[in-house]
């Protein structure tokens, strides 16, 4: 079955390759807060908050400015999607309608499941950890689905095995 949608499956090992180092990388930097001065460099930001400016203001925009960041943390984050991107969306070496309805299903199931978990956070934590909930948020839809989907594939594996 040609689904126009989903990569080769060459792309599922690309995807693991990228996804693996770029997540290890990311919680440790996230837990250490150790960033490398090297990734220091001066971007374009649409629009930058600081805290205090110099009226002592507590909060104040800028918008289209160049500043000073540290872009290591938005590499990882690009690479770690990308990565997921292509874990979840590369066709299996025997792409059918069944896996094809399995891997429909588990993208629902993940939805659910994580639009769940930002409704049960958006009731029950606040302030600072919210913004890291929802930092943790960008990736958990693709994660559930890779595991809901390998794991559905491996249970049709199984039952396969049984019927042999």
């Amino acid at each position: 079955m040609n689904i126009p949608y989903l990569f080769p499956n060459r792309f599922k090992k690309i995807g693991w390759i990228l996804f693996i180092p770029a997540a290890i990388l990311g919680i440790y930097i996230l837990k250490s807060g150790e960033v490398p001065a090297f990734f220091e460099t001066s971007v374009l930001a649409f629009i930058h908050e600081s805290f205090i400016n110099s009226d002592s203001e507590l909060i104040s925009n800028y918008y289209f400015e160049v500043i000073e960041n540290n872009i290591l943390d938005e590499i990882l984050v690009i690479i770690t999607i990308i990565g997921a991107l292509f874990i979840a969306f590369s066709k299996e070496k025997h792409e059918d309608e069944y896996i094809n309805k399995i891997r429909l299903n588990s993208l629902v199931w993940a939805t659910y499941v994580n639009y769940s978990i930002l409704i049960i956070s958006t009731i029950f934590v606040y302030n600072a950890t919210y913004f890291w909930v929802m930092l943790l948020n960008m990736f958990t839809i693709l994660i559930i689905f890779i595991v809901r989907f390998n794991w559905q594939l491996i249970k049709l594996k199984k039952e396969a095995s049984y019927e042999e």
